[in-house]
């Protein structure tokens, strides 16, 4: 029965990845990323528990790599989260060397004949328990400590990269985006399942290696046990994939912009958010209708809004959205967001709704990140600045 649960946590995977492939591009990364925990815990199964010579052999060693995947790939999903871009730069590349360097260490040991897999595979599990193989450069025992401090710092630097960059962000706008909690939520519960596992493994291998210390008056041997490192370690990974299915907007991409609370069950939170995939034929009136009901709400005068989340309340793929804007408008989606806000603030300052309030409120109430880049994109689709478009109003506003 043990075999159910990574199973079912890579089936949650291969859902991620179906709905990947008309909305939300971050989840590539978290699908990715469930999908190494899940081969893990598969792994630990083969190796450690069906007692079978070729799954001990095709397990040893040969994932390893895996393990220095899931720091980068829940760096990787977090910053995606929150960029508008949803793209990651050539620099992140940079995270993915460890693994690499994981791949080539484990050379000597990987190119060896199946059968010699097989032999010292058995050998070191079932007999000896003593994990001394042949690598490049670094011991076996490097390794197997090396990827639970990686799989630590990792899950600590993403919670950092979050709280620093929703912080500036919180500077600049003077208030979180919509979606801030629940991605908070999410963020720190998957951070935290990282921390416990990896230091739950720390623990694990200093024991293991002979490294015995006592911990709130326990020695680390009666603490950190082989049967506690695989209950904690597949667990954990396959609680994770229980809580994905209790954050439904996460699991289907679908943060909405919407403020309003509903009160509904998870059942009923989830069919509202599932994503509607798109047919090959749009009727293109159909389309327009259903924007023009969409921008009532105004959801452009959010600080955050993009294409993705524009994708995510609509139920419609991206790459529909920017051939739209590309087009049939002609314009780029910054272009029409920019044009929306512009024209939005004209209307509140015609209608006297603004009159009372400075250049930099009406440029933070309209979703500008500053002044000078409301003052330039006013300037360029009405000619004149705000300030010479109050005065010909008849009132003035705060400067």
């Amino acid at each position: 029965m043990a075999i159910l649960a990574p199973l079912f946590g890579i089936f949650t995977s291969f859902i991620l990845i179906y709905y990947l492939s008309s909305l939300n591009k971050s989840n590539l990364f978290l699908a990715l990323f469930f999908l190494c925990c899940n081969l893990i815990v598969l792994v630990y199964f083969g190796l450690h528990f069906t007692k079978n010579l070729f799954w001990e052999g095709f397990c040893f060693v040969n994932w390893l790599p895996l393990s220095y995947l899931l720091g980068p790939l829940l760096f990787y999903y977090v910053k995606t989260s929150l960029h508008e871009s949803n793209k990651l730069e050539r620099k992140d590349l940079l995270h993915l060397i460890p693994a690499l360097l994981c791949i080539i260490v484990c050379l000597p040991y990987t190119t060896l004949p199946f059968s010699e897999k097989i032999k010292i595979a058995h050998n070191i599990v079932d007999i000896t328990e003593n994990y001394s193989v042949n690598f490049y450069l670094v011991s076996f025992e490097f390794i197997l400590f090396s990827r639970s401090v990686h799989l630590l710092i990792y899950a600590l630097l993403s919670l950092g990269y979050f709280h620093f960059f929703t912080k500036r962000k919180f500077i600049i706008y003077q208030k979180h985006s919509t979606n801030h909690k629940i991605l908070q939520r999410w963020f720190y519960l998957l951070a935290f399942i990282q921390i416990v596992i990896s230091i739950n493994s720390i623990g694990h291998m200093t024991t293991v290696y002979g490294h015995e210390f006592y911990l709130f008056g326990k020695k680390s041997s009666e603490i950190f046990t082989e049967k506690y490192y695989f209950e904690i370690c597949g667990g954990g990974f396959f609680i994770q994939n229980i809580f994905l299915f209790l954050f439904p907007k996460i699991l289907y991409g679908n943060v909405s912009y919407s403020d309003t609370i509903k009160n509904e069950s998870i059942i009923e939170e989830i069919k509202s958010n599932m994503p509607t995939r798109m047919k090959s034929s749009i009727d293109m009136k159909d389309f327009e209708n259903l924007l023009n009901k969409y921008l009532q709400a105004i959801p452009f005068v959010k600080n955050d809004f993009t294409l993705s989340q524009m994708s995510f309340d609509l139920k419609i793929p991206e790459r529909f959205l920017s051939n739209y804007f590309n087009k049939e408008l002609q314009i780029t989606f910054s272009e029409w967001r920019k044009n929306l806000r512009i024209d939005y603030v004209c209307d509140l300052l015609e209608n006297g709704e603004s009159k009372n309030l400075t250049i930099e409120a009406i440029s933070s109430k309209a979703g500008f990140a500053s002044r000078s880049k409301f003052i330039d994109a006013f300037k360029e689709r009405k000619g004149v600045t705000p300030s010479a478009f109050i005065k010909s109003l008849n009132y003035q506003v705060a400067e």
